[in-house]
């Protein structure tokens, strides 16, 4: 059995060690070779031939940024993951990696005075994110291997729910989404006006600083005013806000209006935040006036609280898998049969704008 290729970059001789090993405990996978810097790993891509890499974000001669430039620039169909240290300075340079086309990244256990601590860490965030963005092992098994949107198609056809007659007002919009994340909702956030009549709220999975830093970044670059979530905050038209990582934000109902709430519970589907967490609070406070999105990420989170939405009488729209940086999430739910609209990155927003739309002119 042919087993993914993957190049290990990294300044740090003991990190290189662990991430190798990570990898290699994992009989689909092998290590073609390693590079203490970004002009080494340059030079040994055309060599080794790799499926994938791995790329530190702080390196010297040459960081994981510029490194990275040139791999898109060269190979630009090879996927890279970053690995980046829990800080503002790496969670910024991190998410400038997202910009530049890295497909996802790994975040360094903080200090790595325990190696098996350190090792079981690192294989548990990279070992499934490679598989999910390896182009041989997806070939041979993708993450949903027997659904298809194509007419006439063996596999399991997928059929979108069914628009009820008459819907409900749209009152909240909720979105969740993981890997390729920050660039998704770069393509919907920026395009939403500044008189949008209802509030947003988002999960995507990163740890802390990455999503205060991620709001900031959305805000910049959106009409409406993007926050990192905290507790008491009360939900206002066109606003956003992103949970914080580690922590679950719910929706809440009281006499001043719907506002955050935020928890430290157990992760569901080994996340915190979670998808799941918000939207069943959402389809609580909100009911038949929710909408919700399900964007690219790995795993199942969202496909509990879309059923919650559902049977909420709300909808749920996903992203399709072609413009998905991993079909997973979006996958489920659609598969499941709770989504109303499987929809292109790019029809995302105009989606949501219409159907928002329809709120305003009912009550006009």
């Amino acid at each position: 059995m042919d087993k993914a290729r993957i190049l290990v970059v990294d300044d740090s001789a003991v990190f290189r060690k662990v991430i190798s090993k990570s990898l290699s405990s994992d009989s689909t996978l092998e290590v073609a070779g390693t590079a203490a810097n970004g002009k080494i790993a340059i030079a040994k891509i055309p060599q080794l031939n790799p499926d994938l890499i791995t790329l530190d974000v702080e390196m010297p001669e040459m960081d994981g940024l510029q490194t990275l430039a040139i791999i898109r620039q060269k190979y630009p169909d090879l996927p890279v993951i970053m690995f980046s240290a829990i800080t503002e300075r790496a969670a910024s340079s991190t998410l400038e990696a997202l910009k530049l086309g890295a497909k996802d990244y790994v975040t360094k256990p903080s200090q790595i005075r325990n190696p098996t601590e350190a090792f079981t860490q690192i294989k548990e965030q990279l070992i499934p994110k490679v598989k999910a963005l390896c182009p041989l092992i997806k070939g041979k098994a993708s993450v949903l291997p027997n659904i298809s949107l194509v007419p006439g198609s063996t596999k399991k056809q997928i059929i979108p729910r069914k628009r009820a007659s008459r819907n409900a007002s749209i009152e909240i919009l909720a979105i969740g989404v993981s890997t390729g994340g920050p660039n998704a909702l770069a393509k919907v956030i920026p395009y939403i006006p500044s008189d949008f009549p209802i509030p947003i709220v988002i999960v995507q999975h990163m740890p802390p600083t990455f999503t205060g830093l991620l709001a900031k970044s959305l805000s910049k670059q959106s009409h409406i005013d993007v926050h990192e979530g905290v507790a008491g905050a009360v939900l206002e038209p066109g606003n956003a806000w992103i949970a914080p990582g580690n922590f679950h934000m719910t929706v809440t109902g009281n006499v001043f209006g719907k506002t955050l709430e935020l928890n430290q519970g157990s992760p569901e589907n080994s996340c915190r935040p979670a998808v799941d967490t918000l939207f069943r609070s959402v389809a609580r406070a909100y009911g038949a006036n929710t909408l919700g999105i399900v964007l690219t990420g790995m795993g199942k989170d969202g496909l509990r609280g879309s059923k919650d939405i559902i049977n909420a009488g709300g909808r749920v729209f996903v992203q399709d898998e072609e413009s998905s940086v991993v079909w997973g999430m979006p996958g489920y739910v659609a598969e499941t049969g709770l989504a109303e609209k499987i929809l292109p990155l790019d029809q995302i927003a105009p989606n949501i704008l219409r159907e928002v739309q329809r709120k305003a002119l009912s009550h006009s």
